[in-house]
């Protein structure tokens, strides 16, 4: 069973199976019903998570009902423990959206929120991050996650971002990172799915962020905050929620 899970949740794309799971989503959650973890996006309880990784699979990383991973739990709980987020009326651009987040996004009636993408049928606005077809100054809030590390000239999206945002805006942009790289490690003659996903981790990546990458937002014009966010929480609380400790959670602000 493990093995069958394995296959279906590293082969099948995540968003498909996120798809699929807003039917099969009742079914699945009594499935799993339990009070080892539970996902603070949902609010569900489960007994277990599921495995997920390239790879080397995670345990506990996935969640049976909204499908998040640690890295969309900790988002989540940043948002509701730190932010106004969830009360005050704010203009949000979110790049190439999670789905989960997306449907919750789009119910709030406290949020002016717009989805885009160059490629996802799902968005508002097919939109190139290289050349954002928004005016200046626009938004409160921005979210871009897991999208840089497949743009070579990510300087080039990091400007557009910044553009876009308000002063006195913030936002989140979570990339693949390794905590013990200094330099980020590029190379762009790789190009090879295979090779991609032996050096970057991914077949459709260019790069493994090391912890410049926050030099490179500065260089764009972010004031930049390093959160490890998840130490905040207790040993049993990260467990329990199926957090990773020592992930960074990558917060930017537009002064």
């Amino acid at each position: 069973m493990k093995k069958i899970s394995k296959f279906i949740l590293n082969k099948i794309p995540r968003p498909f199976l996120i798809s699929l799971s807003v039917f099969f989503r009742p079914l699945i959650i009594l499935f799993f019903k339990g009070n080892k973890f539970t996902d603070p996006i949902d609010g569900n309880s489960y007994r277990k998570f599921l495995p997920y990784g390239y790879g080397k699979s995670r345990e506990n990383a996935l969640s049976p009902g909204t499908l998040s991973l640690e890295r969309h739990r900790q988002m989540w709980l940043f948002l509701e423990n730190e932010t106004e987020f969830f009360t005050k009326n704010l203009k949000v651009l979110h790049i190439a959206p999670e789905q989960e987040f997306l449907r919750k996004f789009k119910k709030m009636k406290n949020l002016d929120y717009t989805s885009a993408d160059l490629y996802s049928p799902i968005v508002d606005v097919k939109a190139d991050i290289l050349n954002l077809p928004f005016a200046d100054e626009t938004y409160d809030v921005v979210f871009c996650n897991h999208v840089l590390e497949h743009i070579e000239d990510d300087a080039k999206a990091m400007s557009e971002l910044y553009r876009v945002m308000k002063k006195g805006s913030w936002g989140i942009f979570q990339v693949p990172m390794k905590n013990s790289l200094a330099k980020t490690f590029e190379d762009f003659t790789i190009t090879d799915p295979k090779e991609r996903q032996k050096h970057f981790g991914q077949y459709d990546h260019v790069r493994w962020y090391g912890l410049d990458y926050f030099d490179r937002l500065r260089n764009s014009g972010f004031q930049t905050e390093i959160s490890y966010y998840s130490q905040k929480f207790s040993s049993e609380e990260i467990e329990k929620f199926g957090l990773m400790k020592n992930e960074i959670l990558p917060v930017v602000y537009k002064n």
